[in-house]
């Protein structure tokens, strides 16, 4: 089977994607889903000057703002109806999946299959607008507090600009929220993923043509623009290369006698990702430093004393952020994994099928030894993921460079192309499948 696998993914050219018309239509529905989600950063809320927010941001853009602009698309800097973009989504995600670890009755839902599933991500979705509410709100306050050389970057302040701001605010993440699953369940790919995705690949030209102009005036050496583009592709080589690493586990079925056949003695093997959390770690911690350093952001000089010192504390490129950091992503990568990997349930399904792992005995040995080496595996994935996000912050946040050169947005842009190329692969490869099967049946009947 793997041979015959192997032999059709080699043979996919053009025209096996030009006859795959269902490929053809979840294609076309993703793209068109990301054209109106880019579009929707466009368009700016009501009641703002765009000129003196514009003139605002340039001047108190960086740090963490500058990071949440970077997922965002730019839509925080034009102040638009996603500003928010689907980041309280994925801050409820987390919320609730650590509710489900610490809580019986979420556990419970949790195991009653599809309906359970469903309830969660209603949960979900509840949470999802409660939070964007105190964001709005949060960045409808800030808003007005911003002044730039012309005036206030609010027309006209005051309780309606703050309701029609909320209100916005909120319906352009539901929106988004909604636009995502969507994709997930009609189009190629996960849906909050290429949201992300998007918004990061269409600031890239302008994060590079930015760069290109400190060199020409001269705020950055060439030699150093030509290092950071260097460093950039040997950081995408090592993404590539770490996320395709795999530890595979040789899994024997034993020969069993049904009638006069024999059926089984074959070899399988078990394939253990180095880094199965993926790209989920960087997102949930990015997502939970934005909550409170965005709020302190927008505070500014009028708050208290210990936001100050958290504001000066908690600075792209400074000790305590990288540590911070590092310790959410570490911390996501064995949480995130214990969540979509069971080894004493993978260890049950396999006695179940009379499989085992050579030299280990079957049921709650076989569960200790799969966590035994997942366990390992996770500490170099998390190992690899902080390298990858905090050495390119790091030189960020000591050369103001933009976060679109950060491993954080090189690894989410690798990461999704390489699963989102995947799924293509095997929609293709099932669609071929199935010309096989209908061929063969044509042929049975004519003989």
């Amino acid at each position: 089977m793997a041979s015959a696998a192997e032999q059709l993914a080699a043979n996919m050219n053009f025209g096996a994607f030009a006859k795959a018309t269902e490929l053809q239509k979840r294609l076309l529905f993703t793209l068109g889903a990301l054209v109106v989600y880019r579009l929707g950063t466009y368009i700016p809320l009501p009641g703002i000057d765009p000129q003196i927010l514009a003139d605002v941001f340039s001047q108190h853009g960086g740090g963490i703002l500058g990071m949440f602009n970077m997922f965002s698309g730019g839509a925080l800097s034009r102040m638009t109806i996603f500003a928010l973009n689907i980041m309280p989504y994925i801050s409820a995600s987390i919320i609730i999946q650590l509710l489900t670890a610490t809580s019986p009755t979420l556990e419970a839902l949790k195991k009653e299959g599809e309906s359970g599933r469903k309830r969660l991500n209603q949960y979900t979705r509840y949470l999802t607008v409660m939070l964007a509410a105190a964001q709005s709100y949060g960045l409808a306050v800030g808003i007005e507090g911003m002044t730039g050389s012309s005036g206030s970057a609010v027309i006209e302040p005051g309780l309606f600009f703050r309701v029609t701001t909320v209100i916005t605010l909120v319906g352009g993440t539901v929106f988004l929220m909604w636009l995502g699953e969507q994709v997930t369940a009609r189009g190629v790919g996960n849906g909050i993923s290429l949201i992300i995705f998007a918004g990061i690949v269409a600031e890239l030209p302008r994060a590079l043509a930015g760069t290109l102009e400190l060199g020409r005036t001269g705020a950055l050496s060439a030699v150093f623009i030509l290092f950071m583009l260097v460093m950039s592709v040997a950081v995408v080589t090592f993404i590539v290369f770490m996320e395709r690493a795999q530890r595979r586990l040789i899994v024997q079925y034993p020969k069993r006698q049904v009638g006069n056949r024999m059926f089984g003695g074959e070899s399988s093997h078990l394939p253990l990702k180095l880094n199965t959390a993926g790209v989920i770690p960087p997102i949930f911690a990015s997502s939970l430093l934005l909550l409170p350093l965005t709020a302190v952001g927008f505070v500014g000089t009028s708050g208290p004393e210990w936001l100050q010192v958290t504001a000066s504390y908690l600075q792209n490129g400074s000790v305590p952020y990288m540590m911070l950091y590092a310790s959410l992503i570490i911390f996501f990568c064995f949480f995130y994994t214990a969540i979509v990997f069971n080894p004493q349930e993978t260890a049950d399904n396999l006695k179940k099928y009379g499989g085992f792992i050579p030299g280990i005995r079957p049921g709650k040995n076989t569960g200790d030894y799969l966590d035994y080496v997942l366990t390992r595996l996770t500490v170099l994935g998390a190992a690899y993921l902080t390298l990858v996000c905090l050495l390119p912050e790091f030189l960020i946040g000591q050369f103001s460079l933009p976060f679109y050169f950060g491993g954080t947005s090189l690894l989410i842009v690798v990461t999704v192309t390489m699963d989102t190329v995947s799924q293509i692969h095997s929609h293709l490869l099932a669609h071929q499948y199935e010309g096989l099967i209908k061929k063969s049946k044509l042929r049975g009947r004519r003989g």
